[in-house]
């Protein structure tokens, strides 16, 4: 991959993240109206305060990308929560899966761009 697409690419990656994950804690961006049962799902996450957790690891991924450190390690642990975003918008929320998609294509991108650095966990 090409080292300034790669640069550009984690820059704005990481922004993204920093942005979304803010935006969990301090609500500058709107939600939109949502299905009950979309709705009852995430009340239950900031009921648990699991949201916090999901928007800490967004901020810290975010800031890890844009310092590139740990950011292969951020990458694995993001793709988790790229997965469940994309199920959460594909079975409660599908008119607004638009966001989702562009987490997980950025994250799979990012752990293709990684891929060297995964090379001792996949061996057999």
């Amino acid at each position: 991959m090409n080292a300034t697409f790669f640069i550009g690419l984690r820059i704005v990656f990481g922004v993204f993240l920093i942005i979304f994950g803010s935006n969990k804690f301090f609500h500058f961006m709107p939600a939109g109206q949502m299905s009950e049962a979309a709705m009852n799902y995430f009340s239950a996450l900031m009921s648990t305060n699991t949201i916090n957790i999901i928007a800490l690891v967004e901020i810290v991924a975010g800031i890890s990308l844009l310092i590139n450190k740990f950011a292969s390690l951020m990458m694995l642990i993001l793709f988790i929560i790229s997965i469940n975003a994309i199920l959460f918008h594909a079975f409660l929320e599908p008119s607004s899966i638009g966001f989702a998609l562009v987490l997980l294509l950025l994250n799979i991108t990012m752990l293709y761009a990684y891929k060297d650095r995964y090379k001792d966990i996949l061996r057999p």
